[in-house]
């Protein structure tokens, strides 16, 4: 298998695009991602999770081919919730280091403000098993709800515990010119804040918002500037229904796929030197975190508590603003971190880790029903 290389990326201002449609907002992504690109794209994958139920669009990949003036090649529509970006970043990986493409390019795009939050909400449960779930009125962030009120009850902690995973998402928003919300919270303010699903907060609940990214993934390293190499990628899996799992509080599919990241990447859990992961709500990333073995169980909110998340800390999450204060783009999230983390290690991001070398980008669909898990490097 060849090595896999970065070589562009793009992405616009994650916002309410009311003037722009689906397609519009990925060639612009596009556009930024080949710009100085002087070879052969073999192939388009676009990720996306809701054009279909918001949109009346699905199949995108050949409309933004051709709109990138790509038309003939090999284009492939991914939808798989909010794991959609990951998933669709890996079938290029395997793309490129199989031969099979000298480059591929991934867009991940994102249109969901031109409806009312119903439909939004009953879209976003197309990630949830349609029977014993959605069928019922359940949301994905009242699933999260339930988990975080099991941890609260098993773990004995109180809901301020939390606050300083949102509260780092935003201060680290502030200076990422893109993101959606770009102003500091407090904890105070975070206990305060009105429910949304309780014990969720207002302040600790995402916004669904438009948006895109896109990687220009090569098998040939770029010519001047940081190396970025995919070092490793992993994706799992789990059961779709909540109520199947044996263990509420256990991601195994972020477990797994996080452990075959890291073998194929053939580097250690302390070597990361920098995370994005998929959190819609501080619950997310404290059980992630505990799956992977940064913390034990019933420890991982400490993480927050102690600053391990924070630029300086031993963690550093959220460096964009994660989903919290950049915005979350679902079916393009996984593209966006890649784009972001891409920044971190080329010492331009937004908000910088010093000398970051190995950055982990996690995403998932549903409740972890699938993960994927990428490690980046930066060669030279």
């Amino acid at each position: 298998m060849r090595p896999v290389y970065i070589v562009g990326v793009g992405q616009t201002a994650v916002a309410e695009h009311w003037d722009k449609t689906a397609q519009d907002l990925a060639l612009d992504a596009g556009l930024q991602a080949v710009r100085d690109f002087s070879g052969t794209i073999g192939a388009v994958y676009v990720a996306n999770a809701l054009s279909a139920a918001l949109g009346n669009q699905s199949n995108l990949a050949p409309a933004v081919a051709t709109a990138l003036g790509l038309r003939g090649v090999e284009t492939l529509t991914i939808e798989s919730g909010g794991a959609a970006g990951g998933l669709a970043i890996r079938q290029a990986q395997l793309a490129v280091a199989a031969g099979l493409a000298d480059a591929v390019l991934v867009v991940g795009v994102e249109k969901v403000s031109d409806v009312l939050d119903e439909r939004r909400e009953a879209a976003l449960a197309l990630s949830m098993d349609a029977d014993w779930e959605a069928f019922h009125g359940v949301t994905v962030t009242a699933q999260w709800a339930m988990l975080m009120r099991s941890y609260m009850h098993t773990y004995a902690i109180g809901a301020q515990e939390f606050a300083a995973f949102p509260v780092n998402a935003h201060a680290n928003g502030v200076a990422n010119k893109k993101a959606l919300y770009r102003f500091p919270i407090s904890a105070d303010k975070y206990q305060i804040a009105a429910a949304v699903a309780a014990p969720l907060g207002l302040l600790d609940c995402s916004t669904e918002a438009d948006g895109a990214a896109a990687v220009l993934i090569s098998a040939t390293p770029p010519v001047g500037g940081a190396v970025i190499r995919i070092a490793g990628s992993g994706v799992a899996s789990d059961t779709v229904a909540l109520h199947s799992r044996t263990d509420l509080l256990k991601l195994d599919a972020v477990r797994l796929s996080f452990e075959r990241a890291l073998v194929q990447a053939g580097i250690e859990r302390s070597d990361v030197d920098v995370y994005d992961l998929h959190d819609p709500h501080a619950i997310a990333a404290i059980l992630a975190f505990e799956a992977m073995g940064y913390a034990a169980r019933g420890t991982g909110y400490s993480l927050g508590t102690v600053g391990a998340i924070r630029p300086d800390g031993s963690v550093p999450l959220a460096l964009a603003g994660g989903c919290k204060a950049r915005g979350n783009l679902v079916g393009a999230l996984g593209v966006a971190q890649i784009v972001e983390l891409c920044a971190q290690l080329q010492g331009s991001a937004s908000t910088q880790v010093a000398d970051a070398r190995i950055a982990l980008a996690q995403c998932m669909s549903g409740i972890a029903n699938t993960v994927a898990t990428h490690i980046l490097v930066r060669d030279a």
